[in-house]
């Protein structure tokens, strides 16, 4: 029997035991001794790198703001640029509640096939990215099959129809649990709330296989290696390398800021990787080819070593 806890703060380093599992995109996290451990030194030259590209891409007016988050899945160096910085998660949250509904499937697998019906309709006519297939209005699906709505498709009306359907408790626990803050959240949903260094987290538990099961840690990565958005993380990396991510964008339309983010984990070959960017500017293109450019800057630094 495997004995699963969450491992320590990313601001940490471990020695890890890892299980041989017959897994493709979780490598399972038994025990680990923490140590004090901050950025890795060895990291200083990619981290200036994009930290140059940051500063010509704002100079230039193509982005306002940007935030990184790099951590090294064999055994945890990490580094960020503006880590700590707050932003609208938007459709990131989705991934919480995915972890949510799986959580209670650990102890009531029949959750995932209760039916729920979809009786409105979904203006998706603000966002930048529609979802390829969306729900049929007065058709029934199951939890299963919302879930991998929400997280294939990004489908908002998917989301919007499980988190209506979720307790609040089980929904607020899995941040508590992983110890991420998102008490901003309370007052305005809709404004900056977390940062690329606490959302992270999700990705590092369910690679790390740490809090939900195996089996459903690697249903949840299978998902969001599925994701339809590919002009991101993915775009930056060759087609033959799997990424399990999630982005979200956020737009306000008082200013016409925009927010965009994507967030996964990378799997470079005896390397694999969490990679987060959140961006903020005008212009959604110049956006999406920043967090591009920075994943395929991250990529050609460590394929080449």
């Amino acid at each position: 029997m495997i004995y699963h806890r969450l491992s320590p703060q990313p601001s940490h380093n471990f020695i890890e035991t890892r299980s041989q599992g017959n897994y493709k995109f979780i490598n399972p996290l038994i025990e680990c001794d923490a140590a004090n451990f901050n950025e890795d030194i060895t990291l200083a030259n990619l981290k200036k790198e994009i930290q140059f590209y940051l500063s010509t891409q704002i100079n230039i007016h193509k982005i306002d703001f940007a935030s990184i988050y790099y951590r090294d899945l064999n055994n945890g160096p990490w580094f960020g640029i503006n880590s700590d910085e707050l932003f609208s998660p938007s459709s990131l949250m989705k991934i919480p509640i995915m972890m949510a509904y799986y959580k209670l499937a650990d102890t009531d697998p029949s959750i995932l096939q209760k039916t729920l019906s979809y009786t409105q309709t979904y203006d998706y006519s603000y966002q930048n990215v529609i979802p390829q297939i969306t729900l049929t209005p007065q058709q029934k699906y199951t939890v299963e099959e919302l879930i991998e709505h929400m997280i294939i498709y990004s489908d908002n009306a998917a989301y919007t129809l499980l988190n209506d359907n979720l307790d609040t408790k089980s929904a607020l626990q899995i941040y508590s649990d992983l110890n991420i803050d998102i008490s901003k959240g309370f007052t305005d949903p809709n404004g900056d709330i977390i940062s690329v260094k606490s959302y992270a987290s999700f990705f590092r538990i369910l690679y790390n296989s740490s809090y939900l099961s195996p089996a459903a840690s690697e249903k949840a990565l299978t998902l969001l290696s599925q994701s339809k958005f590919i002009d991101g993380l993915v775009a930056g990396v060759p087609k033959n390398i799997s990424i399990a991510h999630k982005f979200g964008e956020r737009l306000y339309l008082d200013d016409n800021q925009r927010q965009l983010h994507d967030c996964g984990v990378v799997y470079l070959p005896h390397k694999p990787y969490l990679l987060c960017i959140m961006t903020r500017g005008k212009n959604f293109d110049n956006l999406t080819s920043t967090i591009k450019n920075i994943s395929s800057l991250v990529y050609q630094h460590f394929s080449s070593l």
